[in-house]
C-alpha cells in the first residue's frame, strides 16, 4: 500500500472515527482491512480517508468515514447475518458489511453506479455480494427478512422507516437518518416481537436524501 495512504487510514481511524465514539474493535477493524481508496473515483483517491464526502456522479456522495464506522457499530453485524444495505453508492458500506461475514444484498436505484459497484466489489474479493438495480422504498424488497438494514441516504419523512422496519428479522437491526437539514438525526429501530419496534437515537448529521425518498406534508396558510 502507498505510504501516504497508510498513513492517511491510521489518521482516519485515530483521528476521526475513535474520536467520534467508534470503539468497537470489528467495526474498527473493518474499517481498517477495506481498502476505502478503491471505492472512490480516480480522482478522489487522495480524500478516500479524509473527513469529506468523495463525489460518486449522479448526485451522490460516499458517506463520511466517521457515519460508516457509527452506523456498522451501531448495528453490530454478525457472521450470517443477512443484511440489506439501501444505496450502494460505491460498494464500500457493502464491502464493510460482507467483511463482519454479513450475507449483504445491496439495492442501488442508478443503473450505472449499481454496475461499477458490483466490478469494483468482485475486484476486490467481495463477490459474494449482490447489487441489484431497483428502488427499496417502491415495495418490499425481495429476498427478506433482514437481519440488518443499513440505510445510506437520508429519509426526510421519518414515516418511511415503518415499511423498512417491517422487514426486520426479531431481533433485526435498521440503522437510517431521518429529518432534513440542519435537523437530521440518525436511528437505531431494533425489532423487539411481530409489532414492536424500539427506536433509539444515535447521533446528529447532513446526509444527502435518498433519490425518490418521500418529504414531510408542509403546512398551507
Amino acid at each position: 500500500m502507498d505510504p501516504h495512504l497508510a498513513k492517511a487510514r491510521f489518521n482516519m481511524i485515530h483521528q476521526q472515527v475513535r474520536p467520534w465514539g467508534v470503539l468497537d474493535d470489528r467495526a474498527l477493524g473493518a474499517m481498517e482491512e477495506v481498502p476505502r481508496e478503491r471505492f472512490v473515483p480516480d480522482a478522489y483517491v487522495g480524500l478516500a480517508y479524509a473527513d469529506c464526502e468523495p463525489p460518486l456522479g449522479k448526485g451522490q456522495v460516499m458517506l463520511p468515514p466517521k457515519v460508516v464506522g457509527r452506523l456498522l457499530q451501531a448495528l453490530a453485524v454478525q457472521p450470517g447475518d443477512r443484511a440489506l444495505e439501501i444505496g450502494t453508492g460505491s460498494g464500500y458500506v457493502s464491502a464493510c458489511l460482507a467483511h463482519l461475514g454479513a450475507r449483504v444484498l445491496s439495492l442501488e436505484i442508478d443503473p450505472d453506479l449499481a454496475a461499477a459497484a458490483q466490478a469494483r466489489l468482485t475486484e476486490q474479493g467481495f463477490g459474494q455480494v449482490q447489487v441489484r438495480c431497483a428502488d427499496a422504498l417502491a415495495g418490499r424488497v425481495e429476498g427478506g427478512p433482514f437481519d440488518v438494514i443499513a440505510v445510506t441516504g437520508s429519509l426526510p419523512d421519518p414515516s418511511a422507516l415503518t415499511g423498512l422496519q417491517q422487514q426486520l428479522t426479531l431481533g433485526g437491526r435498521l440503522f437510517a437518518v431521518v429529518g432534513e437539514a440542519p435537523a437530521m438525526h440518525a436511528v437505531l429501530v431494533t425489532r423487539d416481537s411481530a409489532t414492536d419496534y424500539r427506536r433509539g437515537p444515535l447521533f446528529e448529521t447532513c446526509v444527502e436524501a435518498l433519490t425518490n425518498a418521500a418529504v414531510p406534508a408542509r403546512f398551507a396558510f
